[in-house]
């Protein structure tokens, strides 16, 4: 931080309202754009801190931080994560630097609402110990299917891209999760903490982000189902919780389809054709079902199709090693 930056940040002592904290990783352009929108709320700038988290502390994100502080607007921080450890770790770090009795979290690619924080403090006026926002994910027309899946953001029940907790009710469940790595499923740890221990969640629908989708390359599908691995974290943590809001039973397509592939190749090997033949045609035809669905509504560009063709070929298997990776790592049953 620079020694300029520190002098305009010590120089104001009040406790804000609400400390909004945003963990980033090597992101300046998106976190840029975000910072933007947050120093734009609708409420008065001594009301309310920025905390950026940085899980790969550098000095462009310092400079950034400095360049954007203005002394008449709302106080920018800069908590450096020492160690590359995940939003979850980042989060922990943020909210515990904050000074206000109420977090708000967001990400470093979300574009926040004008009226954003506003409509989460009013959303927890009643006593709640957390308030969850909307999210808004503008798609193509049609969208690719990579977009319709982070598209499930906007549907998701509770969210790190648009969430409020009160540093008390964080205090009592002991923040997120460190051993969720990856930005996946730590959000659902927390608000089954909170459930756990009754702790009220409200929805505050009019706070919004908008979660403009980013570039993605061709297999993305393939390289995200490293993410279930933390499936098994969750489930193992919260199964009856995870039945309830996840899912209530096991990936048996993915199942049948992964089967049906090993099948075939362990009986070619062997030279049992007429068994290779059934359970390859069996494979071929999960995989065309699974194409056939991540096709309907999608993007028909010859492009598109070719990459749902290869990915659904080899999303079942890729997704089911690494589920059974998360149960050993975690000594959880499959989810």
């Amino acid at each position: 931080m620079t020694p300029a930056f520190e002098a305009r940040a010590s120089q104001r002592d009040d406790t804000p309202a609400i400390s909004v904290v945003v963990p980033t990783f090597r992101r300046p352009e998106l976190l840029d754009r975000c910072l933007r929108a947050l120093l734009a709320q609708d409420l008065p700038p001594a009301t309310y801190e920025i905390v950026v988290a940085d899980d790969g502390p550098s000095r462009v994100t310092r400079r950034l931080l400095a360049r954007l502080q203005d002394p008449h607007g709302p106080r920018l921080r800069y908590v450096p994560v020492t160690a590359t450890q995940g939003p979850a770790a980042a989060r922990n770090q943020g909210w515990r630097a904050a000074r206000a009795p109420v977090v708000a979290f967001t990400d470093d690619d979300t574009v926040p609402d004008r009226g954003w924080l506003k409509a989460g403090l009013q959303a927890l006026a009643g006593g709640a110990a957390a308030a969850t926002g909307r999210v808004v994910m503008p798609l193509s027309d049609p969208p690719t299917d990579y977009e319709r899946n982070e598209s499930g953001l906007t549907r998701a029940e509770f969210v790190t891209a648009n969430c409020f907790v009160t540093k008390a009710a964080l205090q009592e469940v002991g923040g997120f999760d460190e051993r969720f790595k990856v930005a996946w499923r730590e959000d659902s740890d927390l608000q089954f903490a909170l459930i756990s221990r009754a702790l009220p969640i409200v929805p505050a629908p009019r706070a919004m982000v908008v979660h403009p989708v980013r570039p993605a390359p061709r297999g993305v599908s393939l390289r995200q189902q490293r993410k279930v691995m933390y499936d098994a974290l969750l489930y193992k943590k919260w199964p009856g919780l995870y039945r309830q809001h996840i899912r209530a039973h096991t990936r048996w397509d993915y199942l049948a389809a992964t089967g049906s592939l090993v099948v075939a190749s362990v009986a070619g090997l062997l030279g049992a054709r007429r068994v290779a033949w059934t359970a390859g045609a069996c494979w071929a035809g999960y995989t065309l079902a699974f194409c056939a669905i991540r096709l309907r509504g999608t993007s028909r560009a010859p492009a598109h199709v070719a990459d749902m063709l290869v990915t659904s070929a080899l999303i079942p298997p890729v997704s089911m090693f690494w589920r059974v990776a998360g149960a050993l790592r975690f000594g959880s049953r499959l989810p």
